[in-house]
């Protein structure tokens, strides 16, 4: 098989992608992968540590409050098409897959006129501008969340499949995890992460929870920031003359997210799709915080459906407090029936088999041709 396999921006797109592309590999391991994406998305810092081929092409976000951007995105846009179907031209894919972010749509709607057969897989319970737009260059629409299907038009193509993740996640043993990263064995260890660019509300409450443990011996603390806060959050400590302890760990970005996962007792983020669905893969724990400023309010629901299973504690952003966390995290500490309980529940809301699926589905159009 030759495949185009493109999604940007956050990785919450990206990584879906990468799960897809390495189910094609293990499948079939004489096909040829290309990543399109764009050098204003992650893409262009995580896609060359996967060894897939990558190439960019022009593309941006639809800014519809001002006239001039909207020009701006169009041209940007057209730009993109040219460069992905030349790209089409010379690497000739038999499909073309999509995870969601503005480069899709140049590199969709090129793969569709050159003839390739086009998939798309949307993570959130409530589908994103570009795949809604890309749905009728789609012979198949792949569903995170199956309450998405009704925010598109063409059910007939829809397939509720869950959301892929990569390999590498499932079967992670803790005791493994801990001691790659050189963590006691008997802790009780707390992941915070808000997602590839940080949470700006999580990292506020996450700093008092960082003050309150800091020292604390069998407690270690994991604080992933985010890139854009790194630098922020040390100069806060700085300012409060807080000697950080060896139980701390402050992190601006982590690749091997599934070390730091499979040592957690409990997590603390957001609840993006891809987030979600790699902590329940996991069988973790946590404590989601939906982002308020997401189309649709998707990251509630996708929160709301793991809390009410029992795997979760969902706290609303306007009910988030210092007190308020750092409250859950002790509660669970000091209650390990309880997070062995909620660990199990987690679990049993993984998607089991999303990308053996969307890969069947595939070679299934394929035998029809």
């Amino acid at each position: 098989m030759r495949a185009i396999v493109t999604g940007g921006g956050s990785g919450g797109h990206i990584y879906p992608a990468v799960a897809i592309a390495d189910k094609i590999k293990e499948k079939e391991p004489d096909s040829e992968i290309l990543y399109v994406g764009n050098s204003i998305g992650l893409e262009k810092d995580i896609i060359p540590g996967t060894g897939y081929p990558m190439e960019l092409v022009s593309a941006k976000w639809l800014d519809r409050r001002n006239i001039f951007k909207i020009f701006d995105t169009g041209f940007s846009t057209l730009k993109g098409i040219h460069q992905a179907y030349r790209i089409m031209k010379r690497f000739k894919p038999d499909v073309v897959i999509g995870t969601g972010g503005f480069v899709c749509v140049p590199v969709m709607y090129a793969g569709h006129k050159f003839g390739a057969r086009c998939y798309l897989h949307e993570q959130n319970a409530f589908p994103g501008v570009a795949n809604k737009a890309l749905e009728k260059f789609a012979r198949k629409v792949f569903l995170g969340f199956p309450e998405a299907g009704k925010y598109f038009r063409e059910p007939e193509k829809h397939v509720s499949v869950g959301n892929p993740v990569r390999k590498r996640f499932y079967d992670i043993e803790t005791k493994t995890a801990r001691e790659k990263l050189d963590i006691p064995e008997d802790d009780f260890v707390v992941f915070s992460f808000g997602g590839s660019q940080g949470a700006e509300k999580i990292n506020e409450v996450a700093f008092a929870l960082m003050e309150a443990v800091n020292g604390h011996r069998g407690v270690t603390f994991i604080f992933g920031t985010g890139k854009q806060y790194y630098e922020q959050i040390l100069d806060k400590a700085k300012e409060k003359k807080i000697e950080i302890q060896p139980n701390i760990r402050i992190k601006s970005y982590i690749n091997d997210m599934q070390n730091y996962l499979g040592a957690a007792d409990l997590i603390i983020s957001r609840a993006g799709a891809l987030s979600v669905a790699e902590t329940t893969v996991c069988g973790k724990a946590s404590i989601l915080i939906p982002s308020p400023n997401v189309t649709g309010n998707h990251q509630y629901f996708n929160a709301k459906s793991v809390a009410d299973r029992g795997g979760a504690v969902l706290i609303e952003e306007k009910d988030l407090t210092a007190d308020s966390l750092i409250s859950e995290v002790m509660k669970l500490r000091n209650n390990p029936d309880m997070l062995k309980k909620m660990s199990k529940a987690s679990r049993e809301c993984a998607p089991t088999a999303a990308t053996e699926r969307i890969y069947t589905e595939i070679k299934e159009d394929e035998r029809k041709l």
